[in-house]
């Protein structure tokens, strides 16, 4: 088990942007892998995203490529999700999550029990 803390969510207009950071205080948790995942009510959990600890390679899921990136500043164990251009649609709450293994940039990453965020709601309006 490794303990993330995310922030930066909130309330933004439809346009705007949002920072999203989420950080592993237990810097001696090896990770290979952290990323984003997003659900909204009624709607399945959607991988979003995910970075390689190492060595920078990242996934941006489709459906936000283009308006979303995923950084990390790496001596701050810390991951962002920068959200460009947001829509209703991407009204959510959204989750980090981290592995030791290197399987976050797979569209079907299952990130293990016990490894994620609690979660920041970003709500996008018109």
């Amino acid at each position: 088990q490794v303990r993330l803390e995310e922030s930066g969510g909130g309330s933004v207009q439809a346009g705007g942007s949002v920072r999203l950071s989420c950080t592993r205080p237990d810097a001696s948790w090896t990770t290979a892998c952290m990323g984003w995942f997003r659900q909204a009510p009624g709607r399945e959990r959607e991988h979003i995203g995910g970075i390689y600890t190492t060595d920078d390679d990242t996934y941006v899921a489709e459906s936000v490529r283009g308006r979303f990136t995923i950084s990390q500043e790496k001596a701050k164990n810390t991951v962002f999700l920068q959200m460009n251009n947001v829509t209703p649609d991407d009204t959510a709450k959204y989750y980090c999550a981290a592995d030791q293994h290197y399987n976050c940039l797979s569209l079907n990453w299952k990130p293990p029990n016990g490894n994620w965020g609690q979660g920041t709601q970003v709500t996008v309006s018109t």
